[in-house]
This record gives C-alpha cells, sequence and structure tokens, in this order.
C-alpha cells in the first residue's frame, strides 16, 4: 500500500505545482494587469472587481460520463462575475477553459444566499491525470488534480463511509448577553481524521453514505456546509467524492422536499426525473462497476429529517431503480452492482433499526437483479451481512435469508452482502449498543405525529439475525476500501478485495480490522 500511496502524492504534488502556477497566472490576468510588464498586483486596471471572494469548498463530482467528465465545484457567499475553470494536462499545462454555472438557495433559517458554482469539464481523455484552477474575476483562485476513469475493465480502489459531520465551533448565546463558543453535540476530531485515512488509500472516487454534515442540526446550517466542504476538500479536489442524501441532509424549508441545499451543493449524473428529484438519485459506472446511489427517505418508515417526505416520489425512484438494475444485469460490460444508500436493511444495534419500507421496497430489486454489494450508513457503527437473498419464511419483518456463512470469501452471485459504514466521524456512536448475538430490531410502522409536534413514534419489532457475520463492538469509526481485480479474460472470476479500516482513538491512525472477498464470473462469458 506505501508504494501505491507514495506514487501517488508525487504525482499529485508535481500536478498541483503546474496548477498552482497557471492559477497564480490567470488570476494575474483576471486581475486587469498588463500581462508582461506589470511588477506589482496594485496595477489594477478594473478596481471595482477587488473585494471578490476566494473560491471556497472545491470538490469533486462525476459527470454523466467518468471517462470523459468530471464536475469542479466551489462555493462563495456573494455573486461572482466570470466563474469558470481553466484545466490541462501534466504535459499541455492549463489550456482549456470552460465556464461555471451557479446555483443558488437561500436557507430558510438564516436569510443567506448560497451560490454554488459547477463547471462540467468534458471530453477528457480516459484514465487520464489533469490539473485544473476554479476562479471568478477579481477573487483568489483554488486548484486541484484528478484522473478520469479507464474505459473497459481494469483494476482500481474506491473507499466509503457515512455519518461524517464537521468539525467546527458554532457561537452559541451565553444568557448574559454575549456569546460563548459551544462545539456542535455532533463533532468529533475523527471528522478530520477520517479524511486523512481516505488519502492514505488515495482512491480512484469515494462514497459518502448519507448524513454528511448534519446542518439540521445546527442553528447555523450554511457555516456547517462551508466547515464540512472546508474539510473536506483536502481529499474532494483531488478525487470523486459521491454523495447519497441521508435524513439529515432534509432541512426545513430548503426546497420542496427540504433538500434544496445538497442539491445546490453537489451536481451529480442526472436521472430523467422531475428538477424537485434531480440529484437525489443516480448511478455512474467505473470500469465494470455500476453504483447507483439512492434517497431511502422515499421508502423508509422511521421519521428521520426536519420533515416526513416517505413516499415522495410516488414509485418514480423504485422504477428507475428496476431500469437501471435490469440494464446493468443484461450488460456485458458491467460485472459488479453496488448500491450507495442510507438507513439501512440491516441492523443488530438499539438505535434506528432496520427498516420495514426499504426491507419491502429495494429488497426484492436487489434478489431480482444480483445486486452485490449495499453500503449504507445511519446506524453509528461497523457491521456487514452474510450474503443474503429472499426472506426467511414466515417473518413479518422480512428478515433476510442467508445464502452462505463463510466470512471471508462470498459469491456474491449467490447473494448481497450489506454493510453499515456509520463510523465517518459523528458522535453519538452504537457501537455500544449492539444487541446479545442473534438479536436485532425492525422499523414496521410509524404513528401520527404529536399533538404538539416532534417525530412520528416508530413501532418496532424484534427479529432473529441469522444474517449477521460481523460487527464491531469495540471501535466506534472508520472506513472500508474495495479493490476491484477485474478478471484475466471473458468469463473468468473477477473479485472485489474489502478491507474495513478503524480511525483509532487518540491517534487518528488508520489500522485493519477485517478484510474478506467477493467475487464472482464476469459476465462478458455468457449472453444475458
Amino acid at each position: 500500500m506505501s508504494e501505491k500511496v507514495t506514487s501517488g502524492v508525487s504525482r499529485r504534488n508535481a500536478l498541483i505545482a503546474l496548477g498552482a502556477s497557471g492559477a497564480a497566472a490567470t488570476g494575474a490576468t483576471l486581475l486587469g494587469s498588463a500581462p508582461a510588464e506589470a511588477s506589482s498586483p496594485l496595477l489594477i486596471g478594473k478596481p471595482e472587481r477587488l473585494g471578490a471572494p476566494p473560491v471556497e469548498g472545491l470538490h469533486l463530482t462525476f459527470g454523466t460520463d467518468p471517462a470523459t467528465q468530471m464536475v469542479v465545484s466551489w462555493t462563495t457567499h456573494t455573486p461572482v462575475r466570470n466563474p469558470r475553470v481553466s484545466y490541462g494536462t501534466l504535459e499541455g499545462g492549463h489550456g482549456r477553459t470552460v465556464q461555471a454555472e451557479t446555483r443558488t438557495y437561500v436557507d430558510a433559517l438564516s436569510g443567506k444566499t448560497v451560490h454554488a458554482h459547477h463547471a462540467t469539464l468534458t471530453g477528457l481523455r480516459p484514465g487520464a491525470y489533469y490539473t485544473y484552477a476554479a476562479l471568478h474575476d477579481g477573487g483568489r483562485p483554488d486548484a486541484g488534480t484528478f484522473q478520469t476513469v479507464s474505459r473497459g475493465r481494469f483494476p482500481f480502489t474506491f473507499t466509503s463511509f457515512g455519518d461524517q459531520s464537521v468539525p467546527q465551533v458554532t457561537w452559541q448565546p451565553d444568557g448574559k448577553g454575549g456569546f460563548t463558543p459551544a462545539m456542535q453535540a455532533n463533532n468529533t476530531p475523527a471528522n478530520a481524521d477520517i479524511v486523512a485515512g481516505i488519502e492514505q488509500i488515495d482512491p480512484l472516487f469515494h462514497l459518502l453514505n448519507g448524513d454528511l454534515c448534519y446542518a439540521n442540526l445546527d442553528p447555523d446550517r450554511v457555516r456547517t456546509w462551508n466547515g464540512f466542504f472546508a474539510n473536506n476538500t483536502r481529499s474532494a479536489r483531488y478525487r470523486a467524492w459521491m454523495p447519497a442524501a441521508g435524513n439529515h441532509e432534509n432541512e426545513r424549508g430548503n426546497g420542496p422536499l427540504g433538500f434544496g441545499a445538497y442539491q445546490t451543493y453537489f451536481k451529480v449524473p442526472g436521472n430523467g426525473a422531475d428538477a424537485e428529484f434531480q440529484g437525489l438519485w443516480y448511478a455512474f459506472t467505473a470500469g465494470s462497476v455500476r453504483v447507483i446511489s439512492l434517497n431511502n427517505d422515499d421508502v423508509a418508515l422511521q421519521d428521520g429529517g426536519d420533515s416526513y417526505v416517505s413516499g415522495y416520489s410516488a414509485g418514480a425512484q423504485k422504477a428507475w431503480l428496476e431500469r437501471q438494475l435490469s440494464a446493468a444485469r443484461k450488460s456485458a460490460d458491467i460485472d459488479w452492482i453496488v448500491v450507495c444508500m442510507h438507513q439501512v436493511m440491516i441492523s443488530t444495534s438499539d438505535a434506528n433499526g432496520a427498516d420495514l419500507g426499504i426491507r419491502s421496497q429495494w429488497g426484492p430489486l436487489f434478489d431480482r437483479y444480483e445486486v452485490d454489494l449495499v453500503l449504507c450508513g445511519h446506524e453509528h457503527d461497523y457491521e456487514r451481512s452474510f450474503p443474503v437473498r429472499g426472506a426467511v419464511s414466515g417473518t413479518e419483518t422480512l428478515t433476510p435469508d442467508p445464502v452462505a456463512t463463510n466470512t471471508s470469501v462470498v459469491d456474491s452471485s449467490k447473494g448481497t452482502t450489506h454493510m453499515v459504514l456509520g463510523g465517518g466521524g459523528v458522535s453519538g456512536t452504537t457501537n455500544k449498543s449492539f444487541f446479545p448475538a442473534g438479536k436485532g430490531k425492525v422499523i414496521v410502522a410509524v404513528g401520527a405525529p404529536p399533538a404538539g409536534g416532534g417525530k412520528r413514534p416508530s413501532t418496532y419489532v424484534f427479529e432473529e439475525t441469522p444474517w449477521s457475520a460481523f460487527r464491531d463492538e469495540k471501535n466506534p469509526y472508520g472506513f472500508a476500501a474495495f479493490t476491484v481485480d477485474p478478471g484475466t479474460g471473458p468469463g473468468a472470476t473477477t473479485r472485489m478485495f474489502v478491507t474495513y479500516y478503524n480511525v483509532t482513538i487518540p491517534t487518528g491512525d488508520i489500522v485493519p480490522l477485517e478484510s474478506f472477498t467477493l467475487q464472482r464470473k464476469r459476465s462478458d462469458g455468457h449472453h444475458r
């Protein structure tokens, strides 16, 4: 691993050096300096452009085709002129420029307007390294690098966790006419340590499985989002961080469904649905892996956000999901189907519990189309299942039925492995709340909201958990890395090597906890 990390860092340093110099030169021209004669930054042609905000929260997401498209995004607290990205290769430098589109929303609590700028770079070379700078007139630019996805089957690594939160301080009234710094309840040092851990792995991309920053719990939601991007740009400027919206992305008053902030900050591949649903579910392909990101608030029973939106798509997301799964399983180019979502189908923790709504809506589709891997958060712990297919007969909770009990090698064509990766840094960890082995709980219904306001009460049913393969009762924080071995030829065995890393307390070091292997036959060896 160390050789891989060293090479990734050295490549990045070389690209950053080029990007920084290109950004500085471009910035000088934008400020109005004479291109050759200027020797002082005070020689400005258009002083009214001074005072523009800097580029902040630089982050990447994939476009529709990750082999040829990348979206560069950043935020500003005021409008800016001419937001754009200059970019190029290590060999060619910053020779191209693309304009950014600007999305805005007004936070319903603070009245602050957020300006998010998204530049979609297209026509990129598959498997190539690029350097880029994000900039706008009069503001300080910022730079980064990335690698596009290669065409066809190739080996690569991606990472995943959920439930991160933000390392920040919010000022609170002290009751005496002043203010005192009060740490947001969800903060821990692991919020930041886990980003450093991802960078040590140097993945091609990262999946963020919902409950990103918990802004809906903070008195200043916009400031919390700013802190989230400031923390994660250390990684997200170098690789796509692909999110799923969790219940804490649902913010009262922000958009018709409460996801307006999330939909403004992230530009992800389109889903063909109405504008109000854009960004809430999407899919992309990397090599032989089809990744599908879902928004479980549409089908979950639990009342977990600022507003209760269960059933909001009226079946549109489910219909889209089935089309995606069907096409992926018919494709001779796709071997692996990985689903990224927030709320869970499995849990043995006395926390939120598994959700019958998700089991009943998504479970049969995962079974029918042989989904290999489901990555979640929501429960603030680490747990994984045996491969499961269908439900144990006669169970009102639709208990997932294990098809094998080997914890080291899994034939994923026989069943789906579920992983709860909720140790992204948030406090309120639940690894000390696991039930005794063999027991879990499932939300089977919710009641009416209380007369005075508040969450709908959940009705739980306890179940036996024959599906439970592994859980980490000792360590609260960590993430998983997935390395794809495409196999040697048509019909050969392809493998995905999975390692779960703990982010240790108090040092923040990453230490492997467990590893296992998924395998299946490549889809190009037979007609579907």
